[in-house]
Parts: structure tokens; sequence; C-alpha cells
């Protein structure tokens, strides 16, 4: 989440005009992430999220992340609802762009990851898999292993200020990755941002998931990896094997990994380690940093990918 268009109480009361909700007596906007403004609105009895939706997500992508959410919510996977307005619509505009109001989430993301944290993704990422199975909707991953190749050519662009090393390594490893992924894979719906801060816990309990905005379909591995990057390392970037392997096991409990998921896992973790220092390298050369946007460090990927160039089979990662 983040802030990049910021609003007066005129425009929210005229935006809440449109719907049936109880008055909203405060707002404020909520500084983390990094592709649309969200800001909290207080409400009397309850809070709730209004999303602005900026450049990076596509207004026809709109439908397919509301009835995902939808979908969940009413079979037991916890996220936030979309409500809609007085007309039966998910969003209206907003300054000129699409926005819409989402159900509060109690809970919070956690700083200090254990074990048992990992463990309880691990279900939660497979309930998710089996209950997205049942829709029947489709968007493509515009950042996916597939479109990496058009990725770097945006980092091609600000080569003067990366090293060379860097600038091989990238076309290096995806040229590798391109020639040696199988995507003869089970895929269907993922969330495709499973970061700590869209995961909520309560009490050590995992609370819920928030920020659908990247959803689509891809492998279903691939979203695991992306999980193992993001939970299973250590603030030095060191690897921890027990996070893993709750994260997997528990995985496997739920939803079984076919033979084929497994070899590819040490791949696609790279392919997702790829994703991010890639994603990171331009948004930390291009934008600048404010009071509610935060840019994230590149350096962690490069270094998470290095590690697993290293790792030739999935049993390394616990499983």
């Amino acid at each position: 989440m983040a802030v990049y268009t910021d609003i007066s109480q005129e425009d929210l009361d005229q935006f809440l005009s449109l719907y049936n909700m109880e008055e909203i007596i405060s707002f404020e906007g909520i500084r983390s992430g990094v592709s649309n403004s969200n800001y909290l609105l207080f409400g009397k009895k309850n809070k709730y999220i209004l999303t602005i939706f900026e450049e990076m997500t596509n207004d026809k992508d709109l439908p397919y992340f509301f009835q995902l959410m939808n979908h969940l919510n009413d079979n037991n996977i916890m996220c936030p609802k979309v409500i809609k307005d007085k007309d039966n619509n998910f969003s209206n505009s907003l300054k000129g762009k699409q926005a819409a109001i989402s159900s509060f989430l109690e809970g919070q993301s956690i700083d200090h990851i254990k074990p048992s944290h990992c463990a309880e993704l691990g279900i939660m990422v497979a309930k998710f898999h089996n209950e997205s199975s049942k829709l029947e909707i489709y968007r493509e991953n515009e950042l996916g292993i597939k479109k990496l190749k058009s990725i770097i050519s945006s980092i091609d662009k600000i080569s003067d200020k990366l090293s060379q090393s860097v600038i091989d390594l990238i076309h290096n490893e995806h040229d590798y990755l391109i020639e040696n992924i199988s995507f003869d894979i089970p895929s269907g719906i993922i969330h495709a941002d499973l970061f700590p801060d869209n995961i909520f816990f309560h009490e050590n309990k995992l609370s819920g998931i928030i920020d659908f905005y990247f959803s689509c379909n891809d492998f279903y591995a691939y979203e695991i990896a992306t999980c193992l990057n993001a939970w299973c390392f250590e603030q030095n970037n060191e690897f921890n094997i027990s996070k893993a392997k709750a994260l997997l096991s528990n995985y496997n409990l739920h939803k079984r990994f076919s033979s084929e998921e497994l070899e590819c896992l040490p791949l696609l973790a790279r392919a997702s380690a790829l994703r991010y220092l890639l994603t990171r390298l331009i948004d930390f050369h291009t934008k600048e940093d404010s009071e509610l946007i935060i840019k994230k460090d590149p350096d962690e990927y490069l270094k998470k990918l290095k590690f697993h160039q290293s790792v030739k089979r999935s049993s390394e990662y616990g499983l």
C-alpha cells in the first residue's frame, strides 16, 4: 500500500455519496507498498480501506481482482470484501481514477518471522490455491517469467546507474532460466504478492490476506518460490531452512506438490528473485522517496538470487 493521489475531505465526501455506508468521521493515508494509493477510513462502528488504482493497475483487470476477493471471502479464505455502491458497482471514479472500498481486516503484519508463522502461511496458501481453482477467470501475469525480458529492457535504459557485473548477471540469469525452466507444471490463480506486509496475524494466528492487485494466473509453485524469498531469509539475507521446511511441508499437507513442481522449485525461486531484483532496481533509480512512499533495497534480492543459484534440488529447502 502507498499514497500517490492526495484527496481532500470534499473529494472523499463526494465519492462516499455513491454508497450506502455508515458515516465516515475521519481518514488517513497508509504508508507502505509500491502500486496503488490507500487510505484508512474510520466510521463510527467500523473501519474500511479506500484504494485508488494508479497507472500500474489496469482498470480492465479490476473485475478479476474483485471477483477473486469476494469469492475467497465467501469461502472462508480471510481477506477484504469489496463493497458495492448503490448501483451495485464495485468501483467508481475518484480524481479521475478508479477507486474501491473494501472491508477492514483485523490484525497486523509481523516483523519477526518464526517457523510457526511460515507454517500458517503454507496452510493458507494451499487453501487459497485450492479455492481459487474453482473460479474460471484469467489474467496473465504481467510480471511473470515470460515477461522478464521486457522488464530487462527497462533496466538497460538505466544501465549507467548500475555496475557492469550486475547487468551481466541479469542477462545471463534470464537466458539460463528461460532455457531451463519447465513451463509444463500446474498453474491457476495465485496472489503473486504474498510478502509479510500483505499477511496479517492476530495472536500469532494468521488472520487474513490483503492487497490482491497483482493477482493473476501463473504457476502455483512460482507463488511458493516467492514466499520462500519473502519469508525464509533472515535480515542479513541468510536462508533459514526451518522456516522453509515449515512453509513447504504445511503447504504440501493441503495441496501436494507434483514431482515436476519439486524439480522446478529452485529455478522458480531464482526467477522470483530476479523479478523482484529488476523491479526494485527500476523503482530505486527512477522514483523519488516521499513521506508516504518507501523504496525498497534491490541488493536484498541480488543476494537471494545468488543463494538460489547454489541450490540444486528442492530437498535443500527442507522438504
